[in-house]
């Protein structure tokens, strides 16, 4: 890459990536008093801009990467070529992924952290424990409920770890297809609970309950409803005056100085002039794909296989959660509508599946869950007319007389699943993009096979008429979870980063997101994920006049 032309004032942090982790990192770092340049890919939208078109979000990419842009390609196995796909389409803008989600905001169990303690090897499998306890993660996972704003009902999950608070907000509202998951439950003696969420149902650090609408499920909220970085911590982050956000830049490279340190970035900024951010130090905050690529393309001759990459893991080990899950259809004639558009896209948890019992055909186990389908245009059934006023009453009935109950898989971590670097395919920029190499332990479709046939009894239980299972068969990134690809560890030779996140061959150089994941969790990452970039943040900013990072002018060294 040619010599920046543009060379703004050194800053003490960059941050690349202003999502749930970039914008946790960005709030903690700034009111330590430490300043911060964020650098995001995306635009800077703004709540206004955001509804609840069907057409728009799901059908015309109006937050998802458009593949003639941003591909991504997949394969299943190394000797295979990979095929363009889209696959776990993440925002990226300002917010990341907390724009288009519905806020599940579940908390991992205690057993989720040290899996090869309780379960040793698996063959096929690269299970490890995480290098810190849940207790030593749980007073951040109650900060970021508290600070960024969830709802549940403490006690209701019987199966929960130690909380030391509450929630700040009530549970959402019950919906009519939230009381078929309940029912359901109770007939068979499970315990259900409210889904901790990420929404506001009262008044919150100034933030106003509003809606609850079954239309924020990938679709960006316009309300001050839903808990995202881009209505929460950003703002709070550039209200302390020390963060320079800056949308619309693409990052290209980790610089590293002579000694082997980082010491900036560079970015194409949107006019397309190319600049050298220096830093004392870096953080790297796009996702589990987005934040491999990165390392990987950071190539000098002191990094030849990609940054801090001297164990060759970065890349390895990445998880994804399959979504998978049973369909039920309730009799119009003899059940009320379920009125999917209402109440909020879930409602309703167990996690009755979650512990392993080796009674079962598998180990490990996941949150599940009760939710609309889908939305009435996009998701149909068999038979079902496609057209006209027939079509029309079809999607409005289908869509008030159906729902799901589904399953983020746990998967295993596996060595040879993995993000590289296609060697043919590259994005609108001229640089490669991300191949994913994934395919389902047994374990995986043994434990979505046993659970989803949960699912359904559960839904038959509730009262539907007709249920359709749909089980698992491949890695897709259906739900936008990325995790695993530069591992925490205690031991560099097994891990790219220590246990705050911290490279063990770069010491100014972090890694705050999905990808520091040494394995799967039974629950969405994204509560654990602003946890560990909070824990992690706390760390990097105490860290300031201990040598790690200091004053970015007396830190800064030479290209190399």
């Amino acid at each position: 890459m040619s010599v920046a032309r543009t060379l703004p004032d050194p800053a003490d942090v960059v941050i690349i990536g202003a999502g749930a982790a970039g914008g946790t990192a960005a709030k903690v770092l700034t009111e330590a008093g430490v300043n911060v340049v964020c650098l995001e890919r995306g635009p800077w939208m703004k709540p206004d801009e955001f509804s609840g078109d069907e057409i728009k979000y799901i059908n015309r990419n109006f937050l998802w990467q458009d593949t003639l842009l941003k591909p991504r390609t997949k394969r299943r196995h190394a000797s295979e070529k990979a095929e363009v796909t889209r696959f776990s389409p993440t925002p990226q803008m300002v917010g990341g992924g907390t724009t288009h989600w519905n806020g599940w905001f579940p908390r991992p169990t205690p057993d989720d952290l040290r899996p090869r303690s309780i379960y040793g090897d698996i063959p096929g499998a690269s299970l490890v424990d995480w290098p810190f306890t849940y207790d030593e993660l749980e007073p951040y996972l109650t900060k970021v409920e508290w600070e960024f704003g969830a709802s549940g009902l403490a006690g209701s999950n019987k199966y929960d770890g130690y909380r030391s608070a509450g929630f700040p907000c009530p549970p959402v509202p019950l919906s009519g297809y939230g009381k078929a998951f309940y029912k359901g439950c109770g007939e068979l003696d499970y315990n259900a609970f409210p889904l901790p969420q990420a929404l506001v149902t009262t008044q919150h650090k100034g933030r106003k309950a509003s809606v609850h609408s079954g239309f924020w499920q990938e679709y960006g909220d316009p309300t001050t409803t839903k808990s995202t970085t881009l209505q929460s911590f950003i703002p709070e982050a550039l209200a302390t005056g020390r963060l320079d956000l800056r949308p619309e830049s693409y990052v290209r490279e980790i610089t590293v100085g002579k000694d082997g340190k980082a010491n900036g970035v560079l970015y194409v900024d949107k006019d397309g002039r190319e600049i050298h951010q220096r830093a004392s130090a870096v953080v790297v905050c796009c996702g589990g794909i987005e934040s491999a690529r990165l390392l990987l393309m950071s190539k000098s001759n002191l990094f030849p296989d990609g940054l801090a990459n001297s164990s060759g893991l970065v890349g390895r080990n990445f998880t994804a959660h399959e979504y998978i899950f049973a369909v039920g259809v309730f009799d119009k004639e003899n059940h009320p509508p379920l009125r999917g558009w209402s109440g909020s896209y879930i409602n309703g948890a167990t996690y009755e599946f979650y512990k392993t019992d080796m009674s079962r055909p598998h180990i490990l186990g996941a949150v599940v869950s009760g939710s609309i389908l889908g939305h009435p245009v996009n998701y149909n059934f068999p038979g079902k007319p496609s057209w006209g006023q027939a079509g029309k009453d079809a999607d409005r009935d289908f869509f008030n007389h159906s729902m799901k109950v589904g399953v983020p898989v746990q998967d295993l971590p596996q060595h040879n699943n993995m993000v590289d670097l296609d060697p043919d395919v590259t994005d609108a920029w001229g640089v490669p993009v991300a191949r994913i190499t994934a395919k389902p332990h047994a374990n995986d479709l043994a434990q979505g096979t046993w659970i989803v046939d949960k699912c359904v009894e559960i839904l038959q239980a509730g009262g539907a008429s007709s249920v359709m299972p749909v089980y698992m068969n491949d890695i897709t990134g259906n739900c936008n979870h990325e995790m695993g690809t530069t591992r925490m560890g205690n031991d560099p030779a097994t891990s790219v980063l220590n246990k705050w996140g911290q490279a063990h061959d770069v010491d100014n150089l972090y890694v705050m997101d999905g990808s520091v994941f040494p394995t799967s969790l039974g629950v969405n990452p994204t509560l654990t994920i602003m946890a560990i970039a909070w824990r992690c943040a706390e760390r990097l900013a105490q860290q300031r006049g201990r040598g790690v990072v200091g004053s970015a002018a007396q830190q800064l060294v030479s290209v190399g």
